[in-house]
């Protein structure tokens, strides 16, 4: 079985020599498997917005918000309460493996009703629970949505998505995580992405720091270490020794793309094939004018009336046709992209087209 492992190893290194590798520390790539991070989720009320919250539809909010006011001596009746400046939100997060109490993690907070924005809103405390239901971290902050919008109606303006925010450092943890690590001869290293080459450079690089033997590639996301006779009982120790080891990592070419947001990150070993790429832009545009049809003079038969003169003119962008090279590298195409004019959207819909055609040699990820 090792020998099938290395030999998987050598063949995707050779395939792929022509590639360089980055040069990584370990603990970016890799952690001792057993232990994990855990999700942590909430119900939570987002106040201060300006008008852009729930709708009177949404009545858990209106719910909430009473049942807030009631802790405080307030007593509000449930039919009373007309506001448009909370929402009704999910607040998520995920706990690290060794978290202690007064540690802080991110939060992100999601409408679940009808509002338009969380834009300037407030998360106010939020008890997040685990899998468990037991309450692991208390969360509350200001929002931060990576975009903004204003107006209203036809005349309203949307930059990025509006109703997902997040509050940076925004949970303080209540109670520690649970995880251990308890004495062993062996430890294994779990790779965040499985890969050949990268399991194969670890072992690699323990081996030369521990010595020969110590370190074997077990398959493609994990590496048994044998702890050393001076380690035993201090896993922590070995774990900080071979955590700021250099290692060579390789990643899969990927393109990366947030369609709510336009993002679009290519990856360094992009490559795409032989192919002609053209892409226009159809607009349709509609104008309505308003005239006003008055009867004749004197006349006592007809009305005066508004009549709707509706125009659609159709146009259609020049696209040009730009030609791709066999092999052709990031900047290549990044520059014929560009000669293009395309627009964020505009190159999400060229990747797409190029992986159907089987011109892009990447996996694309829609986020």
């Amino acid at each position: 079985m090792r020998t099938l492992f290395a030999l998987l190893a050598a063949l995707v290194i050779g395939s792929t020599s022509v590639v360089s590798a980055d040069s990584a520390r370990l603990k970016d790539v890799a952690a001792l498997q057993g232990v994990a991070s855990t999700p942590l989720i909430g119900y939570g009320l987002v106040i201060g917005l300006n008008k852009t919250g729930d709708k009177q539809q949404t009545i858990f909010s209106t719910q909430t918000l009473t049942n807030m006011l009631q802790r405080f001596g307030v007593a509000v009746p449930p039919g009373g309460v007309i506001v448009q400046n909370i929402a009704a939100v999910l607040v998520t997060a995920d706990l690290p493996a060794y978290a202690r109490p007064g540690a802080r993690v991110d939060v992100t907070a999601s409408s679940i009703g009808d509002a338009r924005s969380l834009q300037g809103g407030t998360l106010l405390a939020t008890p997040l629970r685990g899998p468990n239901g037991e309450v692991y971290a208390l969360a509350q902050g200001a929002l931060s949505i990576g975009g903004f919008g204003g107006g209203s109606g036809g005349t309203s303006v949307q930059v990025n998505h509006l109703t997902v925010g997040r509050v940076p450092s925004g949970a303080v943890v209540q109670v520690g995580s649970s995880a251990t690590i308890a004495p062993a001869e062996t430890v294994t290293l779990a790779l965040r992405e499985p890969d050949f080459v990268s399991a194969s450079h670890i072992a690699q690089a323990v081996n030369a720091d521990l010595g020969d033997g110590a370190a074997r590639v077990v398959d493609a996301g994990s590496i048994s270490v044998h702890v050393p006779s001076q380690y035993t009982g201090a896993i922590p120790d070995l774990m900080a020794r071979l955590e700021v080891l250099s290692v060579d990592n390789d990643a899969v070419a990927r393109v990366v793309i947030n369609e709510k947001t336009g993002t679009v990150v290519v990856g360094a070993n992009v490559r795409v094939g032989a192919a002609a790429v053209a892409h226009g832009n159809l607009s349709v545009k509609i104008t309505t004018r308003y005239e006003v049809s008055q009867p004749s003079p004197m006349s006592k038969a007809g009305q005066t009336v508004v009549v709707p003169q509706t125009d659609v003119s159709v146009n259609e962008g020049r696209a040009q046709l730009v030609a791709l090279e066999e092999g052709t590298t990031l900047d290549a195409v990044v520059r014929a992209l560009n000669g293009l004019g395309a627009t964020p959207r505009d190159i999400i819909a060229i990747m797409q087209a190029l992986k159907a055609a089987g011109a892009l040699k990447a996996e694309i990820v829609i986020l």
